[in-house]
């Protein structure tokens, strides 16, 4: 017999009131159960076209020049319940700038855009679960939410397991940073030791010389250590 691991304040609430936008996203009228077709259940079947060259992990080299910023590694293993390595899981990454704007046209506070740096890059995990990527490390951004708001930074991940259904988002942040009191984004996940696993390490045996600093991000699908995720619903 098997029993179902229920996370206690791990993933943020549908409705937090600091985060002003859920008001307006969380669903009002109860859960409607749809039951998975063969379509949810089977895809996606994207073979070695998830990912088109080794440029597709590394942000600092899609564009004729280099982009501007602290120049980083991120790399770690994703892992299921018992800690095993989840092969052939795509891993997909989106990122501010290192002046903390966006590559997006609704992006339009006043700081400058990168020529050369796009901020998205994808991964497939390797036979021991691990991915890599070389960007720049993102600045913090004002965002709106209340007076003064500015968001922590940070580097969405994406994770796609054997289904369209097993899609799951969080996003990792960076050791120290002095904006998390402020953040309801970050706070919105109730658990401190939670929060903890979104913030990624300092690695000195990452950190290569005369060229970039390493952080190390494993992320946990599952269980009582599990990556908080953003709601699903």
């Amino acid at each position: 017999m098997t029993t179902e691991y229920v996370r206690e304040d791990a993933d943020p609430p549908l409705d937090y009131p600091p985060y002003r936008s859920t008001a307006l996203r969380h669903p009002k009228e109860p859960l409607v159960y749809l039951p998975h077709t063969v379509t949810e259940i089977t895809g996606p079947q994207l073979g070695p076209a998830r990912v088109r060259g080794e440029l597709d992990s590394d942000l600092t080299r899609q564009h004729e020049g280099e982009p501007i910023g602290e120049r980083m590694t991120v790399t770690g293993r994703v892992l299921d319940t018992e800690g095993r390595p989840l092969r052939g899981t795509l891993v997909e990454i989106w990122q501010a700038n290192s002046a903390g704007r966006y590559r997006h046209r609704s992006d339009r506070w006043p700081a400058p855009l990168d020529p050369n740096f796009s901020g998205a890059g994808r991964a497939v995990t390797d036979d021991d679960g691990r991915y890599s990527f070389t960007t720049i490390k993102p600045g913090p951004y004002p965002w709106g939410n209340h007076h003064n708001a500015w968001r922590p930074a940070h580097i969405h991940f994406s994770l796609m397991g054997q289904a369209f259904a097993q899609r799951l988002v969080t996003q990792m942040y960076f050791p120290g940073d002095p904006l998390f009191p402020f953040d309801p984004i970050f706070n919105s996940v109730r658990d401190p030791k939670a929060r903890e696993r979104m913030i990624a390490a300092f690695t000195m045996d990452g950190t290569q010389p005369n060229w970039a600093t390493g952080y190390e991000f494993d992320i946990c699908l599952r269980g009582p250590e599990a990556t908080p995720f953003e709601e699903a619903h």
